[in-house]
């Protein structure tokens, strides 16, 4: 009775986002049509913008305290070490094929589709600054990162990968302690029923936020910027469209005809991430698809964190499209060898650009550098690339729960059902687990 009251609230959730993106897009268009001074319109969409940022803030103030709480709970109930470290190897394998598979797409549809030539728009003076830092990309700032100078600060500055990697250390001591780290490991299990619950009132302001967030671009971009990069963006979205398909054979082979289902669980999350353009506002409610879907919460807790570092599909994809557009732009023709070796740089230099504002950018302004590519082409694209951006973060979710579910089939720890609850109310995923 209980699951069959929590369907129609999903159902009415998901459609007050879609109405909510309909919303935003009939108001913004009115916003620019009746206010044409840039000026007056940055400063509507600024005040439209209120609504999303603090609904990010909001999302914000959750993520750091839910992904530590579900993570240590969830590796402390793998048991052993071994099981950690088959997971995380997995995972890695996982994210490297599929941030490899990403990149050669892009390439691919560059190369065929050549959205940069003839573009009929004038090219920025190649001397024009971009304002973006290109430094702080390298591996080994990367890797020292990684490891938290202190949890708190992590925790405060949002660090999703500092908090995993002591989540993990934190996990396996009380895997380790046995039944004297069971009261502590019930205590974090209640502290992350808490979060679920706070994310759960937190994801109501959803519909709002995204009416917001479309709205706010459409003010200060109008419609008429679609327009004109029509071709890049048409390109771009074709090959992302490419990218769900194969997504989701691969899904198919290993989850069989239940990827559909999971398809269609995580179609708010999906909305979210598009219309919000953050991979990051998603994630409360990527947990409660999966555990919807029957994924076991040691393994989504374990992985999806990961995930939003790892396995950043539509980001991947964007960044060599987008330094293949603008060498196209410019007339600048890449061979195939240099083209490798821009993709081999790629897979380095993006890992850990979630969190980073506008990382893709940030990405490819050092992609260009390296290649002696003009920086100022970024000018071209910064424009449209909110639009773009809301594409690449949907695809980053999409991405992102293909791979828990199938890591979870192969480890055996998949339901053969699908839970109609809702886990924000009850959180099956947690409450279900056992040492």
């Amino acid at each position: 009775m209980a699951a069959a009251a929590a369907e129609p609230k999903k159902r009415g959730i998901t459609l007050y986002v879609l109405i909510g993106m309909i919303l935003g897009v009939v108001v913004g268009y009115m916003c620019n049509v009746n206010y044409p001074d840039p000026k007056v319109a940055g400063q509507i969409a600024d005040n439209i913008n209120i609504i999303t940022t603090v609904f990010l803030r909001l999302i914000k103030m959750i993520i750091g305290p839910l992904v530590l709480t579900t993570l240590i709970v969830g590796i402390a109930h793998m048991g052993d070490t071994s099981s950690i470290g088959r997971v995380g190897i997995k995972a890695l394998g996982w994210f490297m094929a599929a941030s490899l598979i990403s990149l050669v797409l892009g390439l691919i549809f560059a190369n065929i589709l050549q959205p940069g030539h003839n573009i009929g728009l004038p090219l920025p003076d190649v001397g024009a600054s971009t304002n973006l830092r290109t430094s702080s990309f390298t591996l080994k700032d990367f890797i020292t990162h990684l490891v938290p100078k202190s949890i708190v600060e992590a925790l405060a500055t949002n660090e999703v990968l500092q908090i995993v990697v002591f989540s993990i250390f934190a996990g396996i001591a009380l895997a380790s302690l046995g039944e004297k780290g069971r009261a502590l490991t019930e205590l974090i299990d209640q502290a992350a029923h808490m979060m679920l619950k706070i994310t759960g009132m937190v994801m109501y302001f959803a519909p709002i936020a995204v009416f917001a967030a479309v709205a706010s671009t459409i003010t200060t971009q109008g419609l008429g910027i679609l327009v004109t990069f029509a071709k890049f963006m048409g390109s771009f979205y074709l090959g992302l469209f490419a990218l769900w398909a194969l997504m989701v054979a691969v899904g198919f082979l290993i989850l069989g005809p239940r990827v559909f289902q999971l398809v269609s669980l995580v179609k708010e999350p999906f909305l979210i991430s598009f219309s919000t353009a953050s991979s990051e506002a998603a994630y409360p409610k990527m947990l409660e698809a999966l555990d919807r879907f029957g994924v076991s919460r040691k393994i989504s807790s374990f992985m999806l964190p990961m995930g939003y570092s790892f396995n950043l599909d539509g980001s991947m994809m964007y960044c060599t499209f987008a330094v293949l557009f603008i060498a196209q732009a410019y007339g600048i023709e890449l061979p195939l060898g240099t083209q490798i070796t821009m993709l081999l740089l790629l897979m380095l230099t993006s890992k850990g650009m979630a969190g980073v504002p506008r990382a893709s950018l940030v990405v490819i302004a050092a992609t260009l550098n390296q290649f002696n590519i003009p920086e100022a082409g970024l000018l071209l694209i910064m424009g449209v690339d909110q639009f773009l951006d809301m594409g690449r973060s949907a695809t980053n979710a999409v991405g992102n729960s293909i791979a828990v579910a199938s890591i979870a089939k192969w480890e055996g720890e998949l339901s053969d059902t699908t839970d109609d609850a809702v886990p924000g109310d009850v959180a099956p995923g947690l409450a279900g687990q056992t040492a």
